[in-house]
């Protein structure tokens, strides 16, 4: 149901913690649990005195189906009509920030517009909006599950007016549009808090802004949520629990390397030991962990920023990424020190971080006595359960693959329930290597990585037969499994 449809004023269902879920001849109201029942009267009221059924639900199911039901309303095109006609940009300056952007009184259609915007992306789950400016148009695209696609299409005129409100609510120079800007927003969608991460950057039409949407609650996400293997997980928490040394989680960008190591931050994080971090950007914080921004401006490197956090003596080290061979000596030198360094990597998979490591001129007797454990992983979109449909794979499918032919899987349809993508929502693919002494001395002899692999995976299951798994399972599609999962140089001949 869209804020339109809604026969209850927003402001009132967020205080009163009731919902007008619909439906015809009767109301469909949701109460939040521990809310005053007496709200239901002045409901009763305001519904003209309709019969209504009543189901009470939880605070975390009230602000997830509050923000549905009134940000559903999507993209104010009205909003967008008014201001292409106006020429000025005056009513920008001073603007205040929004409390609850579904609560928003004020009428300028610019704040209407952009407050349509972030609503519809966190209504659809959308981890970024991307504002493309062209010389006769600006398109707005969004990312949902890893996956553009295009929202809107608005007048060219409207681009310098949107990127100026934005900049004012990410506390960015108006002014300067030569040079690239990064800021960032704090607001509460539907009682449900954001933080936006705004990136702009000239371009030959206007200013490109890109507006990613990090969402408070996944802070809170503990190892047991991430959906390992068991296998996986355990070797996992078997690496954390050493005393020094590396671990890796490698990936492409968007695989959820940062979500990975903030869980296990967060398994570690019981008081008894210090824990310093060094991320560009910070994305979530974290109680009881010291984090640090890297700012290249001023000099505080990934390499300056861990020098100096080596001496304040910690336990425990997360270095957001390794960039640099700088960096990367320092870790390895830290884990020899005494220190448990967390880190990522951007390689495609387990194997691949050893051979990374020696290409930046670590030693590999120093890669050997240093490593604990690389995971690998990916995000891959997972089929929707309501319109998902089996059938049996064809030859091509099989081989592709690498499963029998005329094994069930299950096809991508579409419905109203997933926006029509025959997708919702996202599953990680891991493969886990722990370093033991076999492959410390491979890696010690500077073994082709052939070789390494057979070795680690002799006993574990790699990306593409964990791939393989969620195919089988009817977890996500041969399509896209081979989306993020691609055979590099021959190794693999299928999935």
């Amino acid at each position: 149901m869209s804020a339109s449809r809604s026969r209850l004023p927003y402001a009132f269902a967020r205080r009163a913690g009731l919902l007008d879920l619909g439906g015809s001849g009767e109301a469909r109201l949701a109460l939040r649990e521990g809310a005053d029942p007496m709200a239901l009267v002045e409901a009763r009221r305001a519904l003209g005195g309709a019969r209504v059924l009543v189901e009470t639900i939880s605070t975390s199911e009230f602000e997830r189906k509050l923000a549905e039901v009134y940000g559903a309303s999507g993209i104010d095109v009205g909003a967008a009509d008014e201001l292409g006609r106006s020429d000025s940009l005056g009513e920008i300056d001073g603007l205040p920030p929004v409390a609850d952007l579904l609560d928003a009184r004020d009428d300028a259609p610019v704040i209407r517009l952009i407050n349509g915007l972030m609503a519809e992306a966190a209504r659809i789950g959308a981890s970024d909006i991307h504002m493309e400016p062209y010389d006769t148009e600006l398109v707005i695209r969004m990312r949902v599950d890893g996956v553009m696609s295009e929202t809107a299409r608005l007048p060219a005129r409207l681009a310098p007016v949107l990127v100026s409100r934005i900049k004012v609510m990410s506390r960015l120079d108006i002014a300067e549009r030569r040079v690239p800007q990064d800021g960032r927003i704090s607001l509460t969608i539907g009682g449900r808090t954001l933080d936006v991460r705004v990136s702009t950057l000239p371009a030959k039409a206007g200013e490109r802004v890109v507006l990613r949407l990090l969402d408070r609650e996944r802070v809170g996400l503990q190892l047991d949520d991430l959906g390992m293997p068991e296998q996986v997980a355990s070797a996992f928490r078997a690496a954390l629990k050493e005393p020094n040394g590396i671990v890796l989680v490698t990936g492409p960008t968007g695989a959820g390397k940062t979500t990975t190591l903030y869980a296990g931050l967060r398994l570690l994080n019981d008081a008894s030991r210090t824990i310093l971090t060094i991320e560009d950007p910070i994305e979530y914080a974290i109680d009881g962990i010291g984090q640090t921004q890297v700012n290249a401006k001023v000099g505080m490197t990934f390499a300056a920023g861990l020098r100096a956090i080596l001496r304040q003596n910690p336990n425990v080290v997360m270095v957001g990424e390794i960039r640099d061979a700088e960096t990367a000596q320092i870790a390895v030198q830290a884990s020899l020190t005494g220190h448990l360094v967390l880190t990522t990597l951007h390689t495609n998979d387990a194997i691949g971080a050893v051979t990374r490591l020696r290409d930046i001129g670590i030693e590999p007797f120093l890669i050997a006595s240093t490593l604990r454990g690389v995971i690998a992983q990916r995000l891959v979109r997972r089929l929707c359960l309501v319109c998902r449909r089996a059938e049996a794979v064809d030859a091509t499918g099989a081989s592709l693959a690498g499963i029998m032919p005329g094994a069930i899987i299950h096809r991508a349809l579409g419905c109203a329930q997933c926006g029509g993508t025959g997708y919702a929502g996202r599953l990680g693919l891991f493969e886990l290597v722990r370093a033991d002494e076999g492959l410390r001395k491979l890696i010690s002899a500077n073994a082709p990585e052939g070789e390494l692999v057979a070795h680690a995976f002799a006993d574990n299951a790699q990306l593409a037969q964990s791939a393989r798994e969620a195919v089988l399972r009817g977890d996500t599609t041969i399509e896209e499994a081979l989306r993020v999962i691609r055979p590099e140089g021959g190794r693999h001949a299928d999935l």
